[in-house]
């Protein structure tokens, strides 16, 4: 259960018990890449699942279907590598700080079991013995590169030395008598017996960096693979060279990850030569060779064969089933955000609800809000950081961005190519649109209106200004400013005239929208406050909402117009009701280590949230 709800600084107020949220779905993000090292994408002993790292965060999917995941965020530092114990109970996981934590996998709440610091530096892969005892865990430490241990107490069973450099990939045979295998920087791979594990020999048959070594589920051998592009298969109890696959080289790049079959007669091998192969170990030939594109994004860190599934994992972040049938196109290919995502926005298209989030490096990506699939605009789009979004009347998205241009892309098509950009003279940081084809763009002292995508009018004010709204009805539009004012101006023909008039927010405001019928404006700023101004009235304050304990950094309107949500820096989003300030709904931790970024309303009880863990949640709120 959630801890007893913190009281807010301001009084009292009510908190709504959590019973009233729940999280509907989690659209997870991507894995985490980089270019030139290998991903280690971890199996599930009973096959349901798969896991990998983006960030502080382990993503648990299902397999069959990915559109259900969970995401574990008890990490305070980068997760390299994640594995499930041979049991199916527990996840050993690592992280750059040397921090090994073993967690439940049956509970929601991923109760922790263990932790342990088990050298100072990067932790690159574990492995555990198949009784689940005891785990090996090695990366770049200062004076060791490795070490195994009891997973309950944390007493060494052993020791992993042989090698003078960084340790990539390790194996255990999972199988008795126990034998563990390293690969490492140093070019080498390295044979112990155990346990307790003692180093045995070094295997210098590699002339690059050793990327990966795994022993067979049976046993029987264990291949090691490299930068070299070569693989080289040996016997898993001697560690005696049995064979080269390929001949003179397995695949024209070097070679980041391998995979066995369950029945351990294939390999899996995935390459920087843009490849996926699948090997026959028995004849040395290859069965399917899996060619996955041309450009750089194509290149292949990872992959996972589990049951009857093959996975791979694709610089792009992408996660492609391989189709051994078809060994040309992949069964599917699993897309996202790798990158935090900046914003949102949500619309209805053909009777479905689709959500599109922008991201840090420009990515935009559309959700089916039902049921997950997602895929990203075709062609050439952003080329820096999505700052806001918004859709026009039109049907058409309007995003802006660092790149300093606004693009109207049409949502039936969701092609770049061929539609409206209008380059800025000055980064935009924020976009909103009105009915007649109006759009104004907030840019670094600047404000810009445009009309039918084309620059009409510009104004310089003397405050900096942050965000813009512009009112249901299209004749107003407030700026939110810098200066702690919301100052409004009126659209004439093609020009924005200065009101003269602005409202006082608590601190600079940091965002701000109109309600759907246009009746109210709502305000947040830096000073942990929303304000809500009453249009009719003259924009008079209509009430004033306390319970952030950090700057507020977003707010959205639900459809009903009776209430609204708002994003902290505290981690927290409420859920206020105009007429009752008193009364919030809290969800707490929504994306637990990062702040929500963005929100937005698909209807009048699912809010969405996004956040710079690059994963997307639905929630229903009931009042």
């Amino acid at each position: 259960m959630l801890p007893p709800s913190l009281r807010s600084s301001a009084g009292a107020a009510p908190e709504v018990p959590a019973a009233f949220v729940s999280a509907e779905k989690v659209f997870a993000s991507l894995p985490q890449v980089e270019r030139g090292v290998s991903k280690i994408i971890g199996g599930d002993p009973k096959g349901n699942n798969f896991l990998y790292t983006n960030g502080k965060c382990v993503i648990l999917r299902n397999i069959d279907n990915p559109a259900i995941a969970d995401i574990y965020t008890e990490h305070a530092h980068q997760v390299v590598v994640a594995k499930y114990a041979p049991s199916g109970f527990y996840i050993a996981s690592g992280d750059v700080s040397g921090k090994l934590r073993i967690w439940d996998t049956t509970q929601k709440e991923h109760l922790l079991k263990y932790e342990y610091q088990s050298f100072a530096g990067k932790i690159k892969d574990i492995a555990w013995t198949e009784d689940s005892k005891r785990i090996a865990v090695v990366g770049e430490g200062r004076e060791k590169f490795g070490a195994v241990f009891l997973w309950d107490s944390g007493s060494s069973v052993g020791e992993i030395t042989g090698h003078n450099k960084v340790i990539n990939s390790v194996d255990i045979k999972q199988t008795r008598p126990y034998r563990l295998a390293t690969g490492s920087d140093d070019n080498c791979a390295a044979f112990f017996e155990g346990p307790p594990f003692k180093f045995k020999f070094t295997i210098g048959d590699h002339s690059r960096f050793v990327n990966c070594v795994r022993f067979s589920p049976d046993g029987n051998r264990f291949a090691t693979a490299s930068a070299d592009g070569q693989i080289y298969i040996y016997d898993g109890k001697t560690g005696e060279k049995v064979s080269t696959l390929g001949g003179s080289k397995a695949h024209d790049g070097g070679i980041y990850a391998i995979s066995w079959s369950p029945d351990s007669t294939h390999l899996l091998s995935a390459s920087g030569d843009k490849t996926s192969k699948i090997w026959d170990v028995n004849v040395n030939s290859v069965v399917s060779t899996f060619t996955m594109g041309s450009t750089v994004l194509d290149q292949q860190l990872g992959c996972l064969w589990q049951k009857d599934h093959l996975l791979s994992i694709s610089l792009s972040g992408y996660i492609n089933y391989l189709d051994k049938n078809n060994p040309s196109k992949p069964l599917r290919v699993i897309k996202g955000h790798s990158k935090s995502i900046q914003c949102l926005t949500v619309h209805k298209n053909g009777g479905k609800s689709y959500i599109y989030s922008g991201s840090h490096d420009g990515h935009i990506n559309y959700w089916d809000s039902e049921t997950g699939d997602n895929d990203s605009f075709a062609g050439k789009g952003h080329t820096n950081q999505v700052s806001r979004m918004t859709v026009d009347e039109a049907g058409q998205l309007v995003s802006c961005s660092m790149d300093d241009t606004v693009r109207y892309t049409n949502l039936t098509l969701r092609d770049y190519s061929g539609q409206g950009v209008v380059k800025l003279d000055i980064q935009p940081k924020c976009v909103a649109v009105g009915p007649g084809g109006y759009t104004v763009v907030v840019c670094i002292g600047q404000i810009v209106l445009l009309k039918d995508q084309k620059k009409c009018f510009s104004i310089d004010p003397d405050y900096e200004p942050e965000v813009v709204a512009v009112h249901p009805g299209g004749d107003m539009v407030a700026v939110g400013g810098a200066d702690g004012n919301v100052h409004l101006y009126s659209i004439l023909g093609s020009t924005l005239k200065n009101e003269g008039k602005t409202l006082e927010a608590k601190g600079p405001v940091t965002d701000l929208a109109y309600s759907q019928d246009g009746a109210f404006l709502a305000v947040c700023d830096a000073s942990k406050v929303v304000t809500v101004f009453s249009v009719a009235d003259g924009y008079s304050e209509n009430n004033v909402f306390y319970g952030h304990h950090a700057k507020i950094v977003c707010l959205a309107w639900s459809p009903d117009n009776e209430h609204f949500a708002s994003g902290g820096m505290d981690m927290m989003v409420y859920v206020w009701t105009l007429s009752d300030p008193e009364t919030r709904v809290k969800i707490q931790d929504a994306h637990r280590l990062h702040h929500v970024s963005s929100l937005a309303w698909l209807d009048e009880h699912t809010l969405v949230t996004t956040s710079h863990d690059a994963s997307v949640k639905e929630w229903t709120i009931t009042y």
